[in-house]
């Protein structure tokens, strides 16, 4: 199984791998919610969904 986007190319938008793993939580959070989801990828774990929201750049840390 091959995942994508990998956790190191994540690491080259947010540089700190903690603030990577909340901010990707509390993304997944808010799609899991009902939040409209910002990317054109299928998939149906809200996790992928946030790790693609932020390296397509949709998701900036605070």
């Amino acid at each position: 199984m091959i995942i994508k986007p990998t956790v190191t190319s994540l690491l080259d938008v947010i540089e700190n791998r903690f603030q990577l793993v909340i901010i990707t939580s509390k993304r997944a959070r808010q799609i899991s919610k009902g939040e409209p989801v910002l990317t054109k990828v299928k998939e149906r774990s809200t996790v992928t969904l946030a790790a693609n929201e932020i390296a397509e750049g949709k998701v900036k840390p605070c």
